[in-house]
């Protein structure tokens, strides 16, 4: 809306928002020479207000349990990155594309096929869950990167998992948050060890892993 500078769009969610009261329809004064235009209304303002209460709280539950996963990797002597950017061999379309697992590890080994690679996807949200499980092309960029895949799940707001285990595809790992530990709801199987790409390990390079002080080791169930 604020792109069309409160042009009408004519389209179904304008209708939505219009008979929800979020916009209002002004007339133009001058219809021959000026179309009609929409503005927010102080119920849309309250709506946007509160999305955007609701979205900062889930990306705050969000950090706190890719924080929470990588502590508790940590904590089983693995190092662990957050916020990484890599490039994927395996991404949707074919090809190398970029990549951004919440949480990725590695055993600490001088052996390269015993390290391990592994990612974890944090969801606090089953919304934001049910549209990744739509999507196997980014789990195949993660496989493409990964000996492992676990799901984290988060909590409700009633304190029950956002999510059943068996929702979850066979080929990745589930953990289960409870308060601020995690429980191995199934275990994710393991691939074929391959070598590290060297896109990754520059990207590695590059970034700082999780200071291992920063572990508490009564996370590691």
């Amino acid at each position: 809306m604020f792109r069309s500078s409160g042009w009408p769009c004519h389209d179904p969610v304008e209708i939505d928002l219009l008979g929800a009261g979020l916009i209002e329809r002004l007339v133009s004064p001058e219809p021959g020479l000026r179309p009609d235009t929409i503005r927010v209304t102080d119920a849309g303002v309250a709506a946007l207000a509160l999305a955007q209460t609701l979205n900062r709280r889930a990306l705050g539950a969000h950090e706190a349990l890719v924080r929470l996963t990588a502590q508790w990797l940590v904590a089983q002597g693995r190092l662990a990155w957050t916020g990484l950017s890599l490039l994927s061999p395996e991404a949707p379309g074919g090809g190398w594309g970029p990549c951004r697992p919440d949480v990725f590890s590695l055993r600490i080994s001088s052996f390269e096929h015993a390290l391990e690679p592994t990612i974890h996807e944090i969801k606090v949200s089953r919304a934001d869950l049910l549209g990744d499980l739509r999507q196997p092309g980014k789990r195949g960029a993660y496989f493409g990167l990964a000996q492992r895949v676990w799901y984290v799940l988060g909590e409700s707001a009633q304190g029950e998992p956002i999510a059943d285990p068996a929702e979850i595809p066979p080929e990745c790992g589930v953990l289960v948050a409870c308060g601020d530990a995690l429980n191995i709801a199934r275990p994710a199987p393991a691939r074929d060890a391959r070598p590290i790409a060297l896109p990754t390990w520059l990207a590695l390079a590059r970034a700082q892993p999780l200071d291992t002080e920063a572990a508490s080791p009564q996370h590691c169930l």
